[in-house]
């Protein structure tokens, strides 16, 4: 049988090559066993799949790109988290959620070798704190439904990584956070790159020719040539 974990010491656990192709294969089946079984109004059809595949794929590469790493830890990516809430805002909250839940799979197969310290860390960690990315899809064809669900879910984020914080991170603390902050440590080091990152999108997405470049994906993702979206 093959060994799909390996300690790397101190309490951590790896994927060892094998258990990083095993679940990478099962995160594919999962997805597409839920969207198989979705409901005929929320289903995925062809047009769903793609653009929700695409997003998910432009969110993982822009993971990789790191613009600077916080003082206290956590890195800015390039705007990766904006491409997962994107799924949400075209098809709602069931779709939304699916893609994003996708999405943490991979976050876990690429980060999460080096990270494990128990199933519950991992959930918190990886499972739950980017499915929560989803929850933009409660604002589909809301006014101003983006930027609204973005900053909405990318805060719920930011929620499941802090209590994953207090629960298994609190030894970790740098030297250099202050130490009168001590107590609020999970939810300064989290919301830190988080935040940082939300207001660098916000200020992309305010960039007249990348709104009216979202509004025309949009339309194209929802196959809404009628009438377009309303403002993001």
């Amino acid at each position: 049988m093959l060994d799909f974990l390996m300690s790397a010491g101190d309490g951590y656990y790896e994927l060892t090559p094998a258990g990083t192709t095993v679940f990478s294969l099962l995160a594919v089946v999962i997805v597409l066993l839920i969207a198989a079984f979705h409901g005929k109004k929320d289903r995925f059809d062809t047009r769903k799949l793609a653009f929700a595949a695409a997003a998910i794929a432009l969110g993982y590469t822009a993971s990789y790109i790191r613009l600077f790493r916080m003082p206290w830890g956590g890195s800015v990516t390039l705007l990766s988290m904006f491409f997962i809430t994107l799924i949400g805002y075209w098809y709602g909250p069931s779709v939304g959620f699916t893609g994003a839940f996708a999405y943490g799979l991979l976050q876990f197969v690429q980060g999460g070798g080096s990270y494990m310290l128990s199933p519950l860390q991992v959930m918190l960690d990886y499972i739950f704190a980017f499915t929560a990315l989803g929850a933009s899809g409660f604002f589909k064809g809301k006014k101003n439904g983006l930027v609204t669900g973005y900053l909405v879910a990318i805060l719920l984020r930011g929620l499941f990584h802090a209590i994953g914080g207090y629960l298994y991170w609190m030894d970790y603390m740098p030297d250099n956070f202050p130490a009168a902050l001590a107590g609020v440590y999970p939810f300064c080091y989290n919301y830190a790159y988080i935040l940082v990152e939300g207001l660098i999108t916000l200020a992309v997405l305010a960039v007249p020719a990348v709104k009216k470049a979202v509004t025309q994906v949009t339309a194209m993702a929802r196959e809404d040539t009628i009438s377009p979206p309303r403002t993001v």
